[in-house]
Parts: C-alpha cells; structure tokens; sequence
C-alpha cells in the first residue's frame, strides 16, 4: 500500500460512501427490473446512477451535502507561499489626501421663463 501515490487524508470520504450508496441502490433496481439478465442489469444500473448522480450533484436541493469532489481541503492544506515583492516608494509622494475645493460654491436657480 506504500507505493500507491495517493493521499488518503484529503480524499473526501462522505462523498465517496454517498456514490457507493448510489450504485449499490441503482444495481439492485437494475437488477430487479432487468429480471437478472446480467448484461441488461448492468446497462439499466449504469443509466440509474448516472440519473442519480446528476440529479445529487446539480440539482439546487439547497441542503449541506456534499456535491463534487473539491480541492478546497488541498488548497488550504498546502499554501504557496511566494515571496512579497519589494515595495518601491514613490518619487514625489503626496502627504495631503485634502479633496480639492468646489470653485463654484453659489449656485443660482434658473431663471423664469418669460411671461406671455
């Protein structure tokens, strides 16, 4: 089992038995359906949990379940830590953030139109 290169602590394992679960249920159904012919059996399971699947997997249900194989776990095991590039200050840095005066600070209304 050594050599095998896989890392079993981030394989997500509810999501594995709830797919086992799925073939296991849609192989009896397809067996009972099929009354036991084998090769029908196993196109009418393989039709069944692909319905179940997608079914599980896009439907927007809107529950916590798991719904895909994700990286998530990997990603935030394993950082990549780059280096900060070196900040550079500016030539002429501007130390008054002060918005600018408006230089129009009377407004009139406008006029009234003529009278007829």
């Amino acid at each position: 089992m050594a050599d095998i290169p896989i890392d079993w602590l981030n394989v997500d394992w509810l999501y594995v038995g709830v797919l086992s679960i799925f073939v296991f249920l849609t192989t009896i159904v397809g067996n009972l359906i099929s009354l036991h012919h084998r090769l029908m059996g196993a196109v009418l399971s393989a039709v069944l949990f692909a319905v179940a699947f997608v079914f599980w997997t896009y439907y927007p249900h809107h529950l916590p379940l798991p719904t895909r194989l994700s990286d998530d776990k990997a990603a935030t095991t394993t950082p990549t830590l780059t280096p900060a590039a070196p900040t550079q200050r500016p030539r002429n840095p501007i130390t008054d953030i002060t918005p600018p005066r408006n230089p129009i600070t009377d407004v009139t209304p406008p006029a009234n139109p003529p009278q007829r």
